[in-house]
């Protein structure tokens, strides 16, 4: 991971108008409720429940909102079910993408996922064709201050489980395991840590630099299908794009 910060990629996603928001807070309640369907609506015993909560509430989504997405789910409030697809694909450059989704609809899902893709000189590819090239990690992100020990910081980390810790310019990314994700995030939380952001990703092994041209294109790319609501997720290998 060395030579890219995640960070780098995620951190203006901290910085949204209240359309933007409204749109994350669509995203994270679909998620919240696949998780609750498929391991219950109780967080003491679904630990995928309590991170999204965890999440949800990094995100600034109220609590209410919050609870009316679990009891939505879990058939209180009657409620939509949705199913998970992934495309995998080609931006401009040959860049790779992988975008994951949460519909009632493939039909049109996929129609809406494929127009971005070509309209912005993309290509969907087959299942695999790009994937072999991220791996799911738990990411952890802790701002970097002046009175921060970076040391104590690493050593915390690794203490709770962390598979590796990366110190940048002014953060530092905790890298775990998918299975250690939850309890790492507990362990920290438990000794006091706050976080930029705490998530499972997709994290390339390598990054790529478009040019000028290029990176304009894939730009509006992502820009499109981050505007799709059947979007959750987009993945990519290119660097200084704003997600």
């Amino acid at each position: 991971m060395s030579g890219h910060s995640k960070w780098n990629n995620i951190k203006r996603t901290k910085e949204k108008t209240d359309a933007q928001r409204g749109k994350i807070f669509t995203k994270i309640g679909r998620e919240i409720a696949v998780i609750v369907k498929q391991g219950g609506s109780d967080p003491a015993t679904n630990s995928k429940l309590r991170d999204a909560i965890a999440k949800a509430k990094q995100n600034n989504m109220p609590n209410d909102s919050i609870e009316r997405s679990i009891k939505k789910a879990a058939g209180e409030l009657g409620g939509v079910n949705y199913e998970a697809i992934t495309y995998e694909g080609y931006g401009a450059g040959g860049s790779a993408v992988i975008v994951e989704c949460l519909t009632d609809n493939k039909n049109r899902t996929a129609g809406d996922v494929r127009h971005a893709f070509d309209k912005h000189g993309g290509s969907l590819g087959s299942t695999g064709c790009v994937s072999y090239l991220f791996n799911r990690k738990g990411v952890i992100v802790i701002e970097k201050t002046s009175s921060t020990d970076v040391d104590t910081v690493m050593m915390d980390c690794l203490d709770a489980g962390a598979d590796d810790v990366v110190e940048e310019d002014d953060v530092i990314e905790v890298y775990t395991s998918v299975d250690a994700f939850g309890s790492v995030r507990e362990g920290l939380e438990a000794k006091g840590y706050t976080f930029l952001s705490a998530e499972v990703t997709l994290v390339a092994d390598n990054y790529v630099d478009l040019d000028e041209s290029k990176l304009d294109s894939f730009q509006k790319m992502l820009d499109r299908l981050n505007d799709l609501d059947d979007v959750q997720e987009v993945y990519h290998n290119v660097n200084n794009v704003e997600e």
